[in-house]
């Protein structure tokens, strides 16, 4: 029994038993809604009208046509006729409206997803969604029916990727047809409801000029990562959870030579490259029987037998740092990936823990020797107290010294205080020290200013 049949069992049986009111009330929104089973009504009767397979075909040529929206909003005007006439305009709207985003979208999410000031909505059961907007945390008024209504929408977003949750899968990682990354967990696991993490990107892809803008780095800092990518130096963005990583990973890759030939390995397909040349990899879960899974590690295997110029890693999280390490090391200049780390140095230590995860029985200085070699830069990207994201270290990796590798910052953000407005204060400053790479740079025919270098604050 499927796990929406098997919870809508339970609820008819709460419904008539004795303790209907207690376990049924933990299901029930937050907000009655008075017209909650006028739109069930309609919507199940949509679905109905509505020829599936013709859906199915239209969405996959656009999923926002306005045809659908159009067939839809006559089928539900047709029916509110006839079942509710009496509904104020303004009622009327929202339901057409609810209904279209429920038929052909994800339900209450919509609107959500649809605003370009939001850049994560967090769904914790039924009764409680938030927001992040400008790097803050928000409660928002939207609520789903139940813990069904939740599912439901959650099997909408796996099932035309081919992935499956229940209650022997329930964890999932997808992704939406924009490209933003999805996250769903169901109970048992999940106490408080079916709960699903979506990470939007934006239709347009942020540039580097974006990145200034926001404060993230400076002009100079933003020509030196330049020259740093076309040089092909091997490039390692760390931070924390929602520091911003892969928005700048996918800045840097932009600065790639459109004559390239690149391949990308992520989990999820996240990155928005629009070079010409572009081979986009995706791990793959194992299926119901354990069996069939690909590794962000078996991709990077594979990748290497494919001829690619650049090979751009979304995130090394295991063993694959090591089939990484050795790529770099062995003609794959130029390469890019990103790690959780909370600075220069933490990366390090990560990626040697990493490497361990192989399975490789190796000595920690074969391991450093290895990271040190294939490692040029480390750009530390950390989201601060205030929601805003800076990269707080440059760091050119010198090589080993003894058992230690040697850092150097090239450019760091100094935090100085923070203002009335709770804003955090603080200028990017380089070190004034060369990097000792610049003559490989020059070698490329690239020309950094020496001005960039100069040691003043922004």
């Amino acid at each position: 029994m499927s796990l929406l049949k098997r919870l809508e069992k339970e609820k008819s049986t709460t419904v008539e038993g004795p303790e209907k009111t207690e376990k049924s009330s933990a299901l029930a929104p937050a907000k009655q809604d008075p017209y909650r089973e006028l739109k069930i009504k309609i919507h199940k009767q949509v679905i109905e009208e509505l020829d599936n397979e013709v859906l199915r075909d239209e969405k996959q040529k656009d999923p926002s046509s306005e045809k659908i929206s159009e067939s839809v909003e006559n089928l539900v005007n047709d029916m509110l006729d006839k079942e509710a006439a009496y509904i104020p305009r303004a009622d009327r709207t929202k339901i057409i409206s609810e209904i279209i985003d429920e038929v052909i979208a994800l339900g209450p999410i919509t609107p959500l997803l649809n605003d370009p000031t939001v850049s994560e909505v967090m769904v914790n059961g039924p009764n409680m969604v938030y927001i992040e907007r400008s790097g803050k945390l928000v409660k928002t008024d939207v609520s789903f029916r139940d813990n069904e209504h939740v599912l439901h929408i959650i099997e909408k977003i796996v099932a035309p990727l081919g992935r499956r949750i229940d209650e022997s899968s329930p964890m999932v990682d997808a992704r939406l047809p924009d490209g933003s990354r999805v996250n769903a967990i169901i109970p048992p696991l999940a106490l408080n409801g079916p709960t699903i993490t979506i990470r939007k990107f934006s239709r347009d892809p942020l540039q580097i000029e974006d990145l200034i803008r926001f404060g993230t780095l400076t002009p100079e800092m933003a020509t030196f990562l330049e020259a740093c990518v076309k040089a092909r130096l091997n490039i390692v963005v760390s931070g924390g959870t929602g520091s911003g990583k892969t928005t700048t990973l996918n800045v840097l890759s932009s600065f790639i030579p459109n004559d390239e030939r690149i391949i990308t390995c992520e989990d999820a397909a996240e990155l928005q490259l629009k070079q010409e040349h572009v081979i986009t990899l995706e791990s793959r879960p194992a299926n119901i029987e354990g069996k069939g899974a690909v590794t962000i590690r078996d991709l990077v295997k594979n990748c290497l037998r494919m001829r690619p110029d650049r090979i751009v890693v979304g995130e090394v999280r295991s063993g694959e740092a090591l089939d990484m390490l050795q790529a770099m090391n062995t003609g794959h200049d130029g390469s890019l990936t990103t790690g959780h780390a909370n600075s220069p140095r933490d990366m390090l230590a990560r990626l040697e823990t990493m490497v361990l995860m192989a399975g490789m029985d190796l000595p920690v200085r074969a391991i450093r020797e290895q990271i040190a070699s294939a490692v040029d830069l480390i750009v530390q990207q950390n989201r601060l107290k205030d929601g805003s994201r800076k990269i707080t270290h440059i760091t050119e990796v010198l090589g080993l010294e003894g058992e230690t590798i040697v850092l150097q910052d090239i450019f760091i953000y100094e935090q100085k205080g923070v203002d009335d407005n709770s804003k955090i204060i603080g200028s990017f400053k380089p070190t004034g020290i060369r990097p000792k790479f610049l003559s490989k740079i020059e070698a490329a025919g690239i020309k950094v200013p020496d001005d960039v270098f100069m040691v003043h604050s922004f």
